[in-house]
């Protein structure tokens, strides 16, 4: 992991309060943070939607006194703004002193008030709701006709997950202050956010190393590509070697695509017998096939990385080649797809192993259903294995044994087609191969087989993905801390 990763922490509510205390701590007031949180949060509305009529749903805690900041700074901007409180404030509280300086309009919580709106800012409850949203505040949020801006989160969604307790309502716009959370990347809460703007309100960047973060995004500053070297040979950028079947060649072909696109030096397809490899040899002439015996290749140290899984059938002689491949210890070796599929109900099969790379029903056959925290059963199972498990998705979560987390949201949706899972696998051996640590492998592949997606466009198949490797890998390259980040203010 690299050291200018902090812009890309993603802190639980717990983390959260540990940074404002350390920031109270260092001097700065809390009633300070509420105000700068309040205008940001007028000012995204100011920038974001023309002056309306617009109503401001406060919570009895610090959203809703951020709820109040924000309504009065609106009105000072010449909006029409009222106020409905579900709950006072706590007296004395920061929240009960932005209160007392709303001198505007109050309204009653209702649905009547909500509909009547133009804009409405969703400033009820924050992400460390432990409760369901239901009854009066459900059938309020659920009114609103028109846009919500949304104050930390859509009220009833939570941080740590991204699932809605009981209801949470869908925002245009989400302002959120210092770091986003888990929830804001996981689905559903990404789409339930809208667009997310994580706003500086003054908390300086040291107070991380009070929190110490354990999950970040998974975009460039997170991970650092290897430079170019000069002095480098085919063998020193990596031997990517891929376990081939008779039955779904292509999808063994595509891993060779994606690991040569990124950078590696050699790349072997390993095939079952002649028939095969005569298939494969009638591919693209820079991959080198083979059909020597297994026990042969594993004697050549300088096969480093190894991809063992796609088109290969979900057999006993599949876990068998693995564990073969595993047992010389300095192997790197990515499992997907048949390898997965062999090991259901087994995870123990795949210890040692670099990184896993299943995608929901891959790891419900082998560890059980990941429910709605699928960073938490991320985590458990790459501690359960020893691997780093990427856990794919739309939300694709990279775990580690030792509690680290990123979550890639850099990606879109046509990606969802048969094949580009394969290629994704054939990108973290390549960067296993040269030298990269099997979370920032996995974290940055991830993330270059998303800016490899959105550059192919609508309608990409699968073997278009690899050709747009290079020019993937190139932003990354030039890309700050949060390449693939949503707006900040």
């Amino acid at each position: 992991m690299e050291p200018d990763a902090g812009p890309l922490a993603l802190l639980t509510l717990e983390e959260t309060g540990r940074a404002d205390a350390a920031a109270i701590a260092g001097g700065i007031p809390g009633a300070r943070l509420m105000e700068a949180a309040g205008r940001a949060v007028a000012r995204a509305a100011i920038r974001r939607f023309r002056p309306c009529r617009t109503l401001v749903l406060a919570g009895p805690g610090n959203n809703g006194g951020d709820g109040y900041v924000a309504a009065r700074l609106l009105e000072q901007a010449g909006w029409p703004v009222a106020v409905a409180a579900l709950a006072p404030p706590r007296p004395g509280s920061d929240a009960a002193g932005a209160a007392a300086r709303w001198t505007g309009p109050m309204v009653p919580f209702a649905p009547d008030e909500v509909a009547r709106a133009g804009l409405v800012i969703d400033a009820v409850f924050g992400a460390g709701l432990t409760r369901p949203v239901e009854g009066l505040v459900a059938e309020t949020l659920a009114a609103a006709d028109g846009p919500i801006l949304a104050v930390d989160v859509p009220s009833g969604l939570d941080g740590a997950t991204g699932q809605a307790r009981g209801f949470a309502p869908a925002a245009t716009l989400t302002v959120t202050f210092f770091r986003a959370k888990p929830g804001h990347l996981l689905m559903p809460g990404r789409s339930l956010c809208g667009e997310l703007l994580v706003a500086d309100i003054g908390l300086p960047a040291k107070v991380l190393e009070t929190v110490a973060p354990r999950c970040w995004e998974a975009a460039p500053g997170l991970w650092r590509l290897p430079p170019p070297d000069t002095a480098a040979h085919k063998y020193s950028r990596g031997h990517v070697t891929i376990l081939a079947g008779a039955g779904m060649t292509g999808a063994a072909r595509l891993a060779a695509a994606g690991a040569r696109r990124a950078g590696a030096g050699l790349a072997t397809l390993l095939a079952p017998d002649r028939g095969t490899a005569d298939v494969l040899r009638g591919g693209d002439p820079g991959v080198i096939v083979s059909e020597a015996p297994l026990t042969e290749l594993l004697g050549d140290s300088r096969r480093v990385a190894w991809v063992v899984g796609p088109g290969l059938p979900a057999t006993l002689d599949t876990l068998e080649q693995l564990a073969a491949i595993i047992g010389g210890g300095h192997r790197q070796v990515v499992v997907d797809a048949g390898a997965l599929a062999a090991a259901a109900g087994q995870p123990e099969r795949l210890r040692g192993a670099a990184v896993l790379t299943p995608h929901t029903g891959e790891f419900t056959r082998l560890f059980g259903s990941p429910g709605g925290d699928r960073l938490a059963s991320a985590r458990h199972a790459a501690a359960r294995t020893g691997a780093i498990v990427l856990l794919k998705g739309p939300d694709t979560v990279i775990a580690a044994p030792d509690g680290r987390a990123a979550i890639n949201r850099h990606a879109p949706a046509w990606l969802a087609t048969g094949g580009t899972g394969d290629v994704l696998s054939g990108v973290i051996a390549a960067l296993l191969g040269s030298g990269m640590p099997a979370f920032d492998a996995a974290a940055a592949a991830a993330w270059l087989h998303g800016e490899a997606g959105f550059r192919c466009g609508y309608g990409l198949l699968a073997e278009d993905l690899a050709t747009q490797l290079p020019q993937a890998m190139a932003a990354a390259r030039h890309a700050g801390p949060g390449g693939g980040r949503g707006p900040r203010d």
